[in-house]
């Protein structure tokens, strides 16, 4: 199973839409350097299928990447069918762990009050970094079995 990346987005501060910044240096243990989700903690890089965004716009919001406050936006994967434990390759450096599929979303989320629904905690996953590296817009992402 494969894919590819279409935005790598980042953002300050938590609970809001991330801006596509094109690529970014990811962290073993961190995460994505310099957004406000990294750090020492399961939930360092979020992840949502361009499918799930569509989905979304099938139901009449205007909505593109970064609107779920996502930091990859992939096509091709069904990501949030993906169990916890399956390792993702990004790129030709970058290896990530899923950690969590879906998550609630915390009162107050800006993404919600904007759009008026969040597909985040539906079909959203999230990953640890193993592995370090830069991860751009175009780049392959991948199930991989042993690392």
């Amino acid at each position: 199973m494969a894919g590819r990346v279409l935005a790598v987005c980042t953002s300050e501060t938590k609970g809001v839409r991330k801006e596509n910044v094109g690529e970014a240096v990811f962290q073993t243990e961190h995460g994505m350097v310099g957004d406000a989700h990294a750090g020492p903690w399961h939930r360092q890089v979020s992840l949502l299928a361009m499918e799930s965004i569509e989905r979304m716009r099938g139901k009449g919001l205007k909505v593109g990447p970064g609107d779920f406050a996502e930091n990859l936006t992939t096509e091709g994967l069904e990501l949030h069918t993906l169990p916890v434990g399956t390792k993702l390759a990004i790129g030709g450096e970058v290896v990530g762990e899923v950690s969590q599929i879906g998550k609630k979303c915390h009162v107050g989320c800006a993404v919600f009050k904007e759009v008026g629904d969040c597909i985040m905690p539906r079909e959203g996953i999230f990953i640890k970094v193993l592995q370090d590296g830069t991860i751009k817009v175009g780049d392959a992402i991948e199930v991989v079995k042993d690392v």
